[in-house]
């Protein structure tokens, strides 16, 4: 059953409509029927896509967060065959809030690893809502050590509101296995892809998103923190995060224009929950097309192109 967003009611009651008819038309004449749910169905794509074209930066937040969008998983099973998921920090434990393996995505090997936010009850509480705790973090650094060791490509999958600021990650030191996260990033030298699928929060994001390519999806946001905490540390109230999505720039659009990201992956018209598997088809294109421009290069180019994409990010012109 299709999950509709506040700002959705006009397309909801068009599509309600037409839900409707169908049930009168296995009853009545089904030829009149027909040429009305035409007509409305027709009717609510057009509303759906002037919705769609027009979105705010909260809208966008809405639709980032929306609980049938495609996660991590999904795009797993969509885009990498024969994955095989390792669990583990060698440390502590698991995290089930980060998935990460090995497969293979167009023929060649990679090494993806992704926050997974859950897609029902059961599920979200077993995956921590996508908030990793630092042996995610800890397991992440391992994979991605591992795969530099054998030369074989980082893809991550971004989708979390933040680490997990619980007492028992920060006795964990979960600064620092981001922290650490985040270095090994940096010091691969195999290219690595990051796509943005949802909701890139804080450091939970950077720690496995500082690549030689960053990525977003078209309603997917990328911030420092959410919306709803800017508002409560700027002014006291949560009431105002429709203000501060508009004011902190978090959306794909001001990402590119700000140099923070290397493009947009297009989402079909709904968002990518209206259609899950355009949405991974989309995604696997721009991750090939990321991989092809880095291929040729040698470990030291490698480093230095993405090193400087980040020393880059914030200077001026003179």
């Amino acid at each position: 059953m299709r999950s509709y967003l506040d700002f959705e009611k006009p397309v909801a009651e068009l599509e309600a409509k037409v839900e409707e008819l169908r049930a009168m038309g296995e009853t009545g004449n089904a030829v009149a029927v027909g040429d009305e749910i035409n007509r409305l169905e027709s009717k609510a794509a057009q509303a759906l896509k002037e919705l769609y074209a027009e979105l705010t930066p909260w809208q966008k937040t809405q639709v980032a967060r929306h609980p049938q969008r495609p996660h991590c998983l999904d795009y797993i099973a969509g885009l990498v065959s024969n994955f095989i998921s390792l669990a583990g920090d060698r440390k502590f434990g698991d995290d089930a809030a980060i998935i990460g393996g090995f497969g293979r995505f167009r023929g060649e090997s990679v090494c993806v690893i992704g926050h997974e936010k859950g897609a029902d009850t059961e599920s979200r509480l077993k995956h921590n809502f996508g908030m990793a705790r630092p042996e995610g973090y800890r397991k992440a650094v391992r994979l991605m050590e591992m795969a530099d060791r054998f030369g074989i490509p980082v893809v991550s999958l971004v989708d979390t509101a933040g680490a997990y600021p619980g007492i028992g990650a920060e006795e964990r030191g979960q600064a620092e296995a981001i922290a650490r996260s985040t270095e090994t990033c940096l010091s691969l030298g195999v290219p690595n892809v990051a796509v943005i699928l949802g909701e890139g929060g804080s450091g939970g994001a950077i720690a496995i998103a500082t690549a030689n390519r960053v990525l977003m999806l078209e309603h997917a946001i990328y911030s420092v923190i959410s919306p709803e905490g800017a508002a409560s540390i700027l002014w006291r109230d949560t009431a105002k995060a429709q203000e501060a999505a508009t004011s902190m720039k978090i959306i794909a659009q001001d990402m590119v224009r700000f140099g923070v990201i290397d493009g947009v992956v297009a989402e079909p018209t709904g968002g990518a929950h209206r259609d899950p598997q355009a949405a991974i088809a989309a995604t696997g294109e721009a991750i090939a097309n990321a991989l092809k421009e880095l291929q040729g290069l040698d470990r030291e180019a490698v480093r230095n192109q993405r090193r400087e994409k980040f020393l880059t990010m914030g200077r001026t012109v003179s």
